[in-house]
């Protein structure tokens, strides 16, 4: 029995208007996000886009965000710090 295709969410808005989204928002509070690996998917229910901290050694955290994926707006954003 074959799995059925995986349906891919639809954007109208692309991953690197995602990411600059989240960006300009996370500088405002951040300043420097060199410390951070940022990662992103396309959801069901909009962008996902999260600062980790490169290092384990580290305390505190960065920004997570979920995006519209059709308006750009920011739904929902936590702060890790």
């Amino acid at each position: 029995m074959a799995n059925p295709p995986l349906e891919v969410p639809q954007a109208n808005i692309s991953c690197d208007r995602a990411l600059k989204i989240a960006r300009t928002d996370a500088e405002r509070v951040y300043r420097d996000l060199l410390l951070y690996r940022i990662s992103v998917s396309l959801e069901d229910d909009g962008w996902r886009v999260d600062y980790e901290l490169k290092d384990p050694d580290l305390n505190g955290g960065g920004p997570h965000y979920l995006i519209d994926a059709n308006s750009g707006e920011i739904v929902s954003k936590r702060y890790d710090q």
